[in-house]
């Protein structure tokens, strides 16, 4: 991969649900859990802590220390799941790769650990503080309006392009206040050497040299000046002005704008009535992974988003003309992914693996997961309304087909998912 972005639950306890619409575009106030974002310490959790200790990982001392203060909890149940994926995230990187963890101030400190562990403490090369929201007013501590992005590469030589963000209209109007005869703004800015070089200590237009000699040399003064890029003092009487230095004209309209900091302040959340809203809580905008991917990648890499959700990663990649694998543990995740493709990238060109195509495949995922199963032919027989909130007893009704009946309105089909044949 040459890049991974991965934007895992953050252990918060909370149900993420997604709301279903009629296909007259009406909410329908049933809604099923998408993936339900809660860890707790149990056969899997402990697998994967040893499987990080056995694998001669950096990251296994600082594991085993963890687990010493933290115990069997639910807090080291997730940072062991997600030490054991993170190892195999770094296996599969470029030389020249990178890797974005999005999380919150409940783990990023553990996680910045284990990370440091894995790639090595000089390969940590941001934390990226993302305000998504503005302050709540029924905060009982310092409202909480960021998440953390932690930046690592695999090695020092990896991939960047500088982002910039645009100039703003005041820093334009203090910093870009001279102008042109034809209106171009500039700025005026040092063409003295900050340092000695001897060897630029010359006079240029009757202008003595500066003390520790100019910041270039005569071709380049002279080309400089040939373009009109060299501001020259001048009394009243319109005289060159030896007394004074001439200055470097910096043009507004040749400037990329301020190299982006560490603090995004600038990408709202995805609100209730955005266009790009799928109905995920934690759904983050396009504009955040395309100013991420646009710094990290080229066009035709490759971006791995191993818990794509509702896909925004994917849809950053695809319009940024980058090659993309998303992985999600949900059918409908998936089922979610297509469909925004379809409407929002009709072009893009992409195969689903891992859903059954036969009845074999069909068994193995009943077996594995019965409510995957259910899932899965809910969608085979296009289901709009998922009923089932939870994993457990099946309760008879699965989902619901809405159609057109006539002068009746709108009718509904009920479905109900058995999978008892599967036993034949």
């Amino acid at each position: 991969m040459d890049l991974i972005y991965l934007d895992p639950p953050f252990n918060s306890k909370a149900n993420y649900n997604l709301l279903y619409r009629t296909p007259q575009g009406d909410a329908i106030q049933a809604q099923t859990t998408a993936f339900q974002d809660t860890w707790w310490w149990d056969t899997p959790a402990a697998v994967a802590f040893d499987d990080v200790v056995a694998s001669g990982s950096r990251a296994a001392p600082i594991l085993i220390a963890l687990k010493s203060y933290l115990g069997e909890s639910d807090l080291m149940a997730y940072l062991a799941m997600m030490s054991v994926r993170l190892v195999e995230m770094h296996r599969i990187l470029r030389p020249t790769g990178s890797l974005y963890l999005h999380c919150d101030p409940t783990a990023s400190h553990y996680l910045k650990l284990i990370l440091d562990g894995i790639f090595g403490f000089e390969n940590f090369k941001n934390e990226i503080t993302w305000k998504r929201t503005a302050a709540h007013g029924d905060s009982r501590t310092w409202s909480r309006v960021a998440d953390k992005i932690l930046f690592y590469t695999r090695t020092q030589d990896f991939t960047w392009n500088i982002p910039y963000e645009p100039h703003s209209d005041s820093y334009v109007s203090s910093h870009y206040s001279n102008a042109d005869a034809d209106g171009r703004r500039f700025q005026l800015t040092s063409i003295l050497s900050p340092s000695p070089r001897p060897n630029m200590m010359y006079e240029w237009k009757g202008f003595p040299s500066p003390p520790m000699g100019w910041r270039y040399s005569r071709e380049t003064m002279a080309d400089l000046d040939r373009r009109g890029m060299i501001w020259y003092p001048r009394t009243k009487s319109g005289a060159l002005d030896t007394a004074k230095r001439p200055r470097y004209k910096r043009y507004l309209d040749e400037q990329k704008g301020n190299v982006l900091t560490t603090i995004w302040t600038d990408i709202p959340p995805v609100n209730a009535r955005a266009k790009e809203r799928m109905g995920y809580p934690t759904q983050k905008p396009v504009v955040l992974l395309e100013r991420i991917l646009a710094a990290s990648s080229n066009p035709g890499d490759i971006v791995l988003d191993p818990f794509c959700g509702c896909g925004t990663t994917i849809e950053a990649a695809q319009r940024l003309d980058r090659r993309w694998i998303g992985i999600d543990v949900t059918h409908h995740a998936i089922d979610v992914i297509e469909g925004r493709l379809d409407e929002r990238c009709p072009k893009a060109s992409y195969k689903v693996t891992g859903r059954p195509e036969n009845l074999s495949e069909a068994r193995d995922l009943a077996k594995r997961d019965a409510y995957e199963f259910q899932w899965w032919a809910n969608w085979l027989v296009g289901v709009q309304n998922y009923l089932e909130h939870k994993k457990g007893a099946d309760k008879g009704i699965d989902g619901l087909i809405y159609f057109k009946n006539g002068p009746r309105g709108i009718g509904k089909v009920i479905v109900s998912v058995t999978p008892s044949w599967l036993r034949l």
